[in-house]
């Protein structure tokens, strides 16, 4: 079983800043080399929503919502992904999940989400 465990949540006001960070964890010890790493988020009353991917081989999309203030980061080498999320305005207050896509094997694992608030 793949284990994925986020931490980083908090409150902040507007303007600031949070890094998100996400683990994926087997018993095997498997390193996750491959697959997709993505960040999403889910606000009340909204759908869940695409906010960041980043490919085995680097390629990276952002919505269009959060380009240029936000960047995802993959380490394989210590299975993690990373979403640093700068500019923050009181629109990305939402629970954020990351997942990882092994689309080779046809697999995805969720995060168990974690808080994000922006507010003065």
């Amino acid at each position: 079983q793949v284990h994925l465990v986020e931490s980083g949540g908090g409150s902040v006001q507007p303007g600031g800043s949070l890094r998100l960070s996400c683990a994926a964890s087997a018993a095997s010890g498997y390193i996750f080399s491959g697959g997709v790493w993505g960040w999403f988020r889910q606000a009340p009353g909204s759908e869940r929503e695409m906010v960041a991917t980043v490919t085995s081989s680097g390629n990276t999309n952002y919505a269009d919502s959060v380009k240029g203030r936000f960047t995802i980061s993959r380490d394989n080498a210590k299975n993690t992904v990373a979403l640093q999320m700068n500019a923050l305005k009181s629109e990305d207050t939402a629970v954020y999940y990351c997942n990882l896509w092994r689309y080779a094997k046809g697999s995805y694992y969720w995060g168990q989400g974690t808080q994000v608030t922006v507010s003065s």
